[in-house]
Formats: structure tokens, sequence, C-alpha cells
């Protein structure tokens, strides 16, 4: 065995003792002794060592300095420190340094058995890690092959029940490395239910040896949610002693793509079969060469009756040649076509279908097969037209509906726009219609809507239009006028038709008729304002009188325009405390005694000065805004009531009316009254609600829910406006009601002995009989006073006593009685 040593000793006495000890062990030893670094880089450089033998100290170096330059060189060769001044803390150092070994230069016996043995470990660790370099290289190889053919690999310690799994295969599931540990459950956890025992038994039945290798296919469960299926295989590459398996390797392979083609290919075969649609396909000569069920169903040729056969055995007769070459010329250019067709079933019945025919072509572009996809659309076809009709024309009187009428409106302006001729659009409302739906009931209202439908379509030609838009509102267009005035001819023959009586079962009826008339373009251009001018000259004709027409004019349009800046105007007014309340005293007529007051809201404008009630409240109820005004009116009374009863009289009530459109508002509720007289301290005592007749008549669960809430809060009610409306008897009873106030109508012309007088005087007698209190509105004389108390009445309001004032004045007026008396 020869050595290349590598002496680090300043003696050169002391190496060649050192290496004739190595000399007389049987070793032949090829040296080279240097004394610094230098020189020792030098010899590192020029050939591999076997072994370092290094003194521990010489004048320029040391056995630290020297061992740190062979570790520099990243080799492992052997260095041992001899040495004869050492101690065995320093030789420890050393040896935890990387030292190999140290002997005493005193005891070189020593030497040549521990560079031997340090020689050897030396080389069993390099053959060690050469074998470790060439298994995983293999392994690389391994893993490579593997992966590189887009396969996952796992490797099962059978017993241990532990599984390593691959960058790949982890990959494959969406995971990164570390998120899935080597636990058999992380595998198991993540295969389908539906797979699992499939699963069990292949690897059972492998395990047993009936399968020569594991295979199987299952769905394994990915990171993001989905299921992804996968090829399975391995193979047992060692066992335990008794035959058992020790570990198992294999591979997964992503089969998702493939798994979903065969599915498409299942459904595709599926549908084909048991599609509900018609489908057959054709060669390049257009012979049908295949059926599915669903032909049959559709034509009721068998497959053995069509195969073979061309498609035109199908054609109707409905359409013309030309179609069919249009459709030929679509197909043989863009290979596709697809529309509506009539053809003929078996039996010779016509029948629509809905038809799409697609071409395949090879690779070369030639015909290979035309597919056609077809199903009966009869039934939609009349589905459709029946759902076309209801959508545009109404189902009672079978006129033309709003949307049926906004799209012939359109085509008429256009057509006259073309012409240069007119055209009038009517707005009709049927007078009295509701009276007969009330005492008729439903079912003969649309016997008269119907028969007066007929009537007016009677008055117009053929190309004009009577629609319905809704209850008893109907609208007629009158188109290419040459003459305006033929307009009033066909309102004035409508009025007449309707005038005339109505047979409803064994009631006749008589109705009369309000029409509205706007012109185009004389008066707009717009269908909106065409609208809006025929509504308002309809509106106007009902404030005329009704059973009669009016035209639209520019004063309508000015007073639509009033109303309109008269409602943003408001919209500001109770934010800007525009609102004032006045007062009006109610007087006990038998005492004098001013124990009740009705407020009345005014409207201060800071521009158009005191805007009277007349002119703003039915603004308010149409646009909603009355429930907030009135929600305010009722807090300022409530205010006011507990200044008055603290100042003049304890039960000192004030009555606030209160709007049907208020009442009605499903936003509106008594609660936030009651809690605000709470808040006062007050009690429901203090104020009396005045609602209208009209309100009672049209009472619905709601609204008597709110009259029931005001009687349980103590709150009395008034009706107001008495004898002018439809009021029951059973509604005063019902709603135990506490006041009824006489219109100023039947008061205005009281005198003795008459009509009005008596009038009065009747319903004076009504309320006490049912113990309800009577207020007269409207008393401007002492005529009017001195009648009304001698009938009873308890009590009176009016310019008699006082206007209407705000409430500093009415502080006065209450003074000034009190200081009279």
């Amino acid at each position: 065995m020869t050595l290349s040593v590598l002496i680090v000793e300043d003696s050169a006495d002391d190496a060649d003792l050192i290496s004739g000890e190595l000399r007389q062990a049987g070793l032949e030893v090829l040296q080279e002794r240097v004394e610094n670094a230098e020189e020792m880089r030098a010899a590192l450089a020029k050939q591999p060592w076997d072994i370092v033998l290094s003194d521990f100290r010489l004048p320029r170096f040391n056995a630290r300095q020297a061992l740190g330059l062979l570790q520099e060189t990243g080799v492992d060769i052997p260095f041992i420190v001899v040495s004869g001044a050492i101690g065995e803390v320093t030789a420890v150092e050393l040896m935890r340094a990387g030292a190999h070994d140290y002997v005493m230069k005193d005891n070189l016996t020593r030497l040549p058995a521990a560079v031997t043995r340090e020689i050897k470990e030396a080389q069993d660790r390099r053959d060690y890690r050469r074998a470790v370099e060439a298994l995983r290289e293999s392994e690389e190889r391994w893993k490579f092959a593997l992966e590189g053919a887009d396969e996952g690999v796992w490797d099962w310690d059978v017993p241990g029940r532990k599984v390593l799994f691959s960058t790949r295969w982890k990959e494959m599931l969406g995971y990164a490395e570390g998120e899935i540990g080597s636990d058999l459950e992380e595998w198991e956890k993540r295969v389908h239910p539906d797979d699992k025992s499939r699963v069990m038994a292949d690897l059972q039945a492998y395990f047993e040896g009936k399968n020569r290798t594991y295979v199987s296919e299952h769905r394994l469960f990915c990171k993001d949610g989905s299921w992804k299926w996968v090829l399975d295989r391995g193979i047992i590459v060692s066992r335990l002693p008794d035959g058992q398996p020790l570990r198992m390797i294999g591979t997964h392979a992503d089969i998702s793509a493939r798994r979903q083609a065969e599915e498409s290919l299942r459904l595709a075969a599926m549908v084909y079969q048991h599609s509900s649609e018609a489908m057959a396909i054709a060669d390049a000569e257009n012979v049908i060469v295949s059926v599915n069920p669903a032909f049959t169903q559709t034509t009721g040729y068998g497959p053995d009756e069509i195969i073979g056969r061309d498609p035109r055995i199908l054609k109707s007769g409905r359409h013309n040649q030309a179609f069919y070459e249009a459709m030929w010329r679509d197909i043989k250019s863009t290979g596709h076509w697809q529309g509506e067709i009539w053809n003929r079933h078996k039996n010779g019945a016509a029948y629509a279908a809905y038809l799409t025919i697609n071409t395949i072509f090879d690779a070369d572009g030639t015909v290979t097969r035309r597919v056609a996809l077809f199903s009966d659309i009869t039934q939609k076809k009349e589905s459709e037209e029946l759902i076309w009709r209801h959508a545009n024309f109404d189902a009672l009187t079978q006129l033309p509906n709003r949307r049926m009428l906004l799209d012939r409106l359109k085509q008429a302006i256009k057509k006259s726009h073309r012409t240069g001729m007119s055209l009038a659009l009517l707005f009709l409302d049927l007078d009295e219609f509701k009276d007969v739906n009330d005492t008729l009931g439903h079912e003969m209202g649309d016997i008269l809507l119907k028969e007066a439908a007929q009537r007016m379509c009677s008055c117009v030609r053929g190309t004009d239009t009577v629609a319905r838009l809704g209850g008893d509102e109907f609208t007629i267009v009158l188109c290419e006028l040459e003459d305006t005035s033929s307009v009033e001819r066909v309102a004035q023959e409508i009025l007449q038709k309707l005038a005339a009586p109505f047979l409803l079962g064994e009631e006749v009826v008589y109705i009369s008729a309000s029409i509205g008339i706007t012109l185009y373009p004389t008066d707009a251009t717009e269908i909106e304002d065409l609208f809006r001018n025929a509504d308002q000259a309809m509106y106007a004709t009902k404030a005329l009188g009704r059973n009669r027409y009016s035209y639209f004019t520019a004063s309508m349009q000015e007073a639509a325009q009033l109303r309109k800046r008269l409602t943003s105007d408001m919209r500001s007014a109770l934010l800007e405390q525009q609102f004032q309340i006045y007062y009006q005293p109610i007087v006990e007529l038998q005492t004098g005694a001013i124990h009740k007051a009705e407020a009345l809201i005014r409207w201060q404008h800071p521009t158009q000065g005191m805007i009277s009630p007349m002119a703003f409240i039915p603004v308010a109820e149409e646009t909603g805004m009355i429930t907030s005004i009135g929600d305010w009116v009722f807090k300022e009374a409530a205010k006011q009531a507990k200044v008055w009863r603290a100042s003049h009289n304890a039960d000192f009530q004030i009555s606030v009316n209160v709007s049907p459109v208020q009442f009605k508002d499903e936003n509106y509720s008594p609660a936030d009254w009651f809690e605000h007289l709470r808040q006062l301290g007050l009690s429901g005592q203090c104020v009396v609600v005045e609602l209208t007749e009209g309100l009672l008549m049209e009472v619905n669960p709601a609204v008597n829910a709110k009259l029931l809430a005001l009687r349980d809060a103590g709150m009395q009610v008034a009706i107001d406006d008495f004898g002018t409306g439809y009021s029951s008897l059973s509604y005063i009873k019902t709603f135990d009601i506490d006041y009824l106030k006489i219109d100023q109508s039947f008061v205005r012309n009281l005198t003795p002995n008459s009509d009005d007088l008596a009038l009065c005087e009747a319903i004076i007698v009504m309320a006490h009989k049912l113990w309800r209190k009577v207020i007269a509105e409207g008393v401007e004389t002492e005529l009017q006073r001195e009648l009304l108390q001698s009938a009873g009445c308890d009590y009176a309001q009016g310019y008699l006593f006082s206007r209407p004032v705000p409430a500093e004045e009415f502080d006065a007026l209450m003074n000034k009685r009190l200081s009279a008396e």
C-alpha cells in the first residue's frame, strides 16, 4: 500500500522519524514536507493526498491554520496532529474543529494504526457518498421518467400506513409541498365516497394475488373543491417474511379529460336516443342514413320507412321553390341553416317545426354528413299567438291595450309626418260606471264595458284605433285626418251611442262619457305630450259637467305647469316652515262657550303670498305629501291644545282634518300620534279627528284597524261635510262616530220653513237619537244661529263667530270673551 503523505513540520529530522515509523509498519510512503501556509497551499494544489500529518506548532504556522487550509479545499482528506507539546484540552479542541486524531511524538508506534484506520474510514466515507449519489441519481431518473409522463408518484409503507407523495402527485390535486402529510388517511379521505368501496376491493384483490397489478380508476378531491378522475396503478416491491406487503409503489395519472370525453360520447348517444328533438342524419347526397326515436314520434315515419330516402318526403307544400333555394344557398355557403318550416306528418297533417341543419366536413373539406334537428312547434306558435294577444289586447273587450296602442300611435305619427296629415288622440272615461259596478256587480259592469267598446268601434274607421287602457278608460286614435272637423263628428256620435240605454240582464242602465281631445301636430308632437294633453282635456270635461267633449287648450297646459311648480315648492314648504295653522272657534250654541276649535292649514308662500288650501291640498293628496303635512298639522295642533287647556279650559279640544289619502297610506300609523300625545302629557280626548264620508264608504281592514285604534286611544271622531256623500247609519254605528258636521251648503240658505231647515232638523234628530252631537258649519248670520239653536243643534262655527285666525289672535278672542263675561 503506497501512501502519499503531506507532512506539516519545520524539523526535517522529525519528518523523517514520522515517515520511518510508517515504513517500519510495511507502508510505502511518498512524502512532502511543508513549513508554512504558502507551501501547504501549493502542495495541496499539486496532487491528491491520502493523509495530512501536522505538527501542532511551527515558527510561522500551526495545526489549526493547516486544518483550515485543508478544509478550504473541500476534499475529504484525513488530518492527524503529530506533536510533542499538545495537551488534552488542545487536542479535543482540534478534534472538534475537524481533526481526525492526534499522536504524541514520544509515542509514534500508534501512528501507523491511526493512519491506516483514518485512510480506511475516509475511503468508506467516499464509497458511501458515491452509493448515495448513485442511488439519488437512480431515483431522480426514475422520478424524472414517471413525472415526465405527467404522473404523480406514491410510495406506501403498508404496515406503517405511511405514504410519500411526489410533488407532481400533490400538484395534480392543486396542493403545494408541505400541504399534505404522509399519513395514509391523507389519501383515503380524498377518495370519492362513491368510489371508496370499489378502490378497496381492487387493492384487496391485488394483495390476494387475484390480479397481477393493482389498477383502479376513481375520483380524488382537489384543493379547489372539485373532483379529479385518476388512473391509480401500483405494485408491491417488497414483502415481509410471512409474505405480507411491506412496501408498494405506484402512480396516479390524470384521466379527467378521457373520462369527460367518454362521458360526452355516452351522453351524446343518450341524447341522440332519448332527445325530445327529432334528429336525422343524411349523407353527402342528402339521403337519410339514421334517425332517432323522436323523429319517428314527430313525423310518424319509422326507421325502416325513412332510411335511404330523401328528406323532401316531409315537404308540406306550404313553401314555394324560392324558400328551399334560399335554404340550400345558406347550407352550401355556410354549412348551416336554421329557421321555422312547415312539414307534413305521415298522416298528412301539417305541423310547424323549428329546424336546424349543420354540415360535417372531412379534414379536406369534403361533406360527409348533414345533421338535422327539429321539433314540432305548432302548439308553441299557437301559445305565442295567444301570449301576443294577451300582451297586446285587452282580455275583456278584445281591444288593443296600452302596449298595442303605443305601437299603433307611433306608426300613425310616422305616417302623419310623411303625409303632412293630422291625427287626433281622444281620451274617454265612462261617467257613472262605478255606480253600475257597485249596484249591479262586476259581472254586469264587464258586460257594459264590452257593449260600450263595440259601440265606440262602430263610430270609427277600420284604420282608426280604439283601445282600453284599464277600468272604464278608453283611448281612440283617429288617423290621416284631411279635415279635423271630422273629429267633432266622431266625438258626438260616440256620446250619442253611449247615451243609449244598456240592457244588463233585467236592468236598463244609462251612462254618459267625458272625452278629451288633442291634435297632432297642432297641440304636440311627442307621444307623452299628446297623452298628457288628452288627459287634461278629459278632466276639464268632467269639471264642466260630463257627457261632453273638450279640446286641449293652452290654458290647461298652463294650469298643469302651475300644479307642477306648486308640487315642487311644496316639497320645501315644510322644511322652511312656510305652513301655518289657523284656528276657527266652535261655539256651544246653548251657552256661547268656546271649548273647541278646528285647526286649518294655511300656506304662506315666499313669493306668491297666501295660497288657498283648495289649491294645494288636492296636489298634496295626489303626490302623497299629504301624509307628512297632515302629521305636522296634528302635532302642532296637539301642542296648541296643551297650551289652551292650561290657559283657558282643561277640556279644550282641537279638531284636525285627516285626508282619506293620508289615512290609507301604509306609512301612516296612529301609533305615532299616540306617542306624541304621551310625550306632551295629553290624553286622546284633546283631539277630534275629522274624516270624510267617502273614507267610511271605502273602508277596508287596514282603515278599519286605524279607526278602532283611534277609538282605543280615546280620540273622538267627527264626520265632516255630513249629508253631501253616501253616509249610512250602519257606518256611523260601526265606527262609533262622536260628531256629525252639517255641511255649510245646508246652512247657507237656512230660512224658516225651508227645505234646508227641514234637512238640518232631520240630521239633528237622527244624531241625538243615536247619542251623537251635531256641529253646523258655515254659520254667518244671527238668523242661521237662531234657527239651528231652536232645532237643537249642539255646536256651530262660521264667520258669525270668527274667521280662522292664527293662534295669537285666537288667544285674544278668547280673552276678550272672558273679559266680556
